[in-house]
């Protein structure tokens, strides 16, 4: 099969964050880009979630 394909909880867990928290994110587009499946449920792919967390750098 292709890439990982990681599900809300995965990156909720990973980031410490409640699902509702995502979802605000979403809304307001800032958090990694996402696939909605025919189902209806969401997925992000592993290397959108990698870029996306890269963005989040600060310069120190």
């Amino acid at each position: 099969m292709g890439a990982r394909r990681l599900t809300i909880p995965d990156i909720c867990a990973d980031l410490g964050i409640n699902r509702s928290t995502f979802y605000e994110w979403r809304a307001k587009g800032r958090a990694p880009r996402c696939l909605k499946l025919p189902n209806g449920e969401i997925r992000i792919r592993q290397a959108d979630y990698e870029a996306w967390l890269d963005t989040l750098e600060e310069a120190a």
